[in-house]
């Protein structure tokens, strides 16, 4: 009783950044589409689509973190974050796919992307707040002993490479035209979201 006590402040925390981080996710999500469908950028678009996926993983620590402060069993917090692990993992699986296909059609047809400077602008931010995000969350995972909430952290920092990638893909394109940068760039992407959705399924499944 006296720990859990101890814990709640760090639990009330960890709610807030993951609050703060899903509803960063939510906005993030809708500039990515909406920019990276608007400049026809599959690269945008991906990025968008991850930010969506961080959605559900964000959602789901709350959803953990809450029944923590409510004093909820540790084998009911472990299968929630199992299903979730399996369920993000299996989806980023999926997204790289998605990506790879649509890029290496783009580069065979020579499809190319407009500039975006919504885009550009929120990959700018992301490359900023996502390593904060991930200290913070890090810090509280350790704390709580969750490796959930740590394994979201890195999550974040996936995100702040995705961010880079789009914003020097975005550049290239609108600086010298190059047409091919926006696919290059995607393509490369995929190997960090077949990463993150490989780490995630695999974490899932150990925990079955």
């Amino acid at each position: 009783m006296d720990n859990n006590r101890q814990l709640t402040p760090l639990v009330n925390r960890g709610l807030r950044t993951e609050y703060f981080s899903t509803t960063w996710m939510a906005f993030e999500f809708m500039v990515g589409l909406y920019s990276g469908i608007k400049a026809g950028s599959i690269l945008l678009i991906a990025f968008g689509l991850d930010s969506f996926l961080e959605i559900i993983s964000g959602s789901t620590l709350i959803w953990r973190l809450k029944k923590q402060a409510g004093g909820a069993p540790a084998a009911e917090i472990n299968r929630a974050e199992q299903k979730s692990s399996l369920i993000v993992g299996s989806v980023l699986l999926l997204l790289a796919l998605y990506v790879t296909g649509v890029s290496l059609y783009n580069l065979v047809t020579h499809q190319a992307a407009d500039s975006s400077l919504s885009g550009m602008a929120i990959a700018i931010a992301s490359v900023i707040l996502m390593p904060v995000l991930t200290i913070r969350k890090r810090a509280l995972g350790k704390s709580l002993h969750s490796d959930a909430l740590t394994e979201d952290g890195m999550c974040n920092i996936t995100c702040a490479y995705m961010a880079g990638t789009v914003l020097i893909g975005a550049l290239l394109t609108a600086l010298f035209n190059w047409w091919w940068a926006d696919s290059i760039a995607a393509l490369i992407l995929v190997y960090f979201i077949a990463s993150e959705g490989w780490e995630s399924f695999q974490e899932g499944r150990e925990r079955g």
